[in-house]
């Protein structure tokens, strides 16, 4: 099990550049898997360890996957696809992998899949996805935990979702893409994702509106080819660099990134104190103050304020002036990382979705665990600002999400390095 070791207290400078976005990474690699002529590349994709679990999923269903790591790229021909059962030992390492249902009932009218895994952030519940998929002609069943189902033949329907779910629009709409009729989705998650994910699908053969906004058309075809495509950049992980550079007084230009998602994270750090700079279309400067100064998050589905940036912008506020008041309304597990900044001095009060933040004039180096994946980027935020060491534990997490994180930063100036702790 790895663990990375901080040396605290150096400003962050210099340049990082963003890689495409895993939470559309992902669903891309399932939905290739509808594609019956042609191969599938995908480009400027980060070489993660959920990105290795899907690869041998989706070989285990007899497609072929491969990442070219010379150019960041993985090629996916599903032309001799035959199995439709995903097994329980890669399902459980990773949610998305529910993500497979979808592409695999549009193309086969069938799936058999475990109930997946993934961080314990709090209850993801898959109901939004069969709802939908009932609504579409699929009879499912459900035993001993695997989900079976299957459907003469998928048709068009109006589909309402009781709530806004990502991984819940991307499966609809993958299964909505090869169905007879319109499907129309209400209340579909907006997040940059969602819309780059539509484009993505319409590249394939797919004729798909509104996708980006609350109500999603879907006119069924006969069937999807193999393309070439490059993903958006990540904003949390750009988000995470962001708040890595403010909480350590540094300056860190980054690159490769689309500054139109990341208004809000701005809007908060501006508020904060922090400085940016635009030297082009893509890219920013953000500038570090030497004292930041509390602000109130409410996390919330996009547009609103990321739930995945919470967790390293609490870093940030463990060491600003004044108090700041943190409510969580999308996952209701996601405090986790309080505990932890708490062992590093930070005084913090959580109380159910809600937590209060007091400002302290500095963080202690300390032994940590990371629960999740973004708790752990907040760990490892903290232990860059902190004085002294921090050792942080369980880093598999942040392997899910960020693609060599300890080099990146340290290219940055910090100290900060990989240890292999042998049980």
């Amino acid at each position: 099990m790895d663990r990375f070791v901080i040396e605290g207290g150096r400003p962050l400078k210099g340049t990082v550049a963003v890689e495409g976005v895993k939470n559309v990474i992902l669903p891309m690699m399932c939905a290739a898997l509808m594609g019956a002529e042609g191969v599938t590349t995908l480009k400027n994709v980060p070489f993660l360890q959920d990105l290795k679990v899907l690869m041998k999923l989706i070989e285990e269903l007899g497609a072929k996957a491969e990442y070219i790591k010379s150019d960041k790229s993985v090629v996916i021909d599903a032309t001799k696809i035959d199995k439709t059962v995903a097994p329980y030992e890669l399902v459980k390492q990773m949610r998305a992998s529910f993500l497979l249902s979808g592409a695999l009932l549009g193309r086969f009218g069938e799936f058999h899949i475990s109930m997946p895994g993934g961080c314990a952030i709090g209850a993801r519940p898959v109901n939004f996805h069969l709802n939908g998929f009932k609504k579409m002609g699929t009879k499912v069943m459900d035993k001993e935990g695997l989900l079976s189902a299957t459907a003469e033949k998928l048709h068009g329907a109006t589909i309402c979702l009781d709530y806004p779910s990502h991984t819940g629009t991307e499966n609809l709409m993958m299964a909505a893409a090869l169905a007879d009729g319109v499907t129309i989705i209400e209340n579909a998650a907006c997040e940059p994702e969602i819309e780059d994910f539509g484009n993505f699908l319409n590249a394939m053969g797919a004729k798909i509106t509104g996708n980006g906004t609350p109500t999603i058309v879907i006119e069924g075809v006969t069937s999807l080819k193999g393309i070439d495509y490059t993903p958006i950049s990540d904003r949390i992980v750009a988000g995470t660099y962001m708040v890595a550079a403010a909480l350590t007084s540094g300056e860190v230009r980054i690159d490769n990134i689309n500054i139109t998602h990341l208004r809000i994270a701005i809007s908060k750090l501006s508020d904060m104190g922090v400085a940016f700079d635009y030297p082009a279309d893509n890219s920013l400067i953000v500038k570090g103050p030497s004292r930041m100064t509390a602000v109130d998050i409410t996390t919330m589905p996009h547009p609103g304020f990321p739930t995945d940036l919470q967790a390293p912008l609490m870093a940030c506020l463990s060491v600003s002036d004044g108090v700041s008041f943190v409510w969580e309304t999308v996952f209701e597990n996601r405090f986790t990382h309080a505990a932890e900044l708490i062992r590093m001095g930070a005084n913090i009060r959580v109380a159910g979705d809600k937590a209060i933040v007091v400002g302290v004039p500095s963080l202690v180096g300390a032994p940590v665990m990371a629960s999740d994946l973004r708790a752990g980027a907040a760990l490892v935020l903290a232990g860059l600002a902190a004085k002294g060491t921090t050792i942080v534990d369980r880093v598999y997490h942040l392997d899910r999400g960020y693609d060599h994180m300890e080099t990146k930063l340290a290219a940055l100036g910090a100290n900060i390095r990989r240890e292999n702790v042998r049980g």
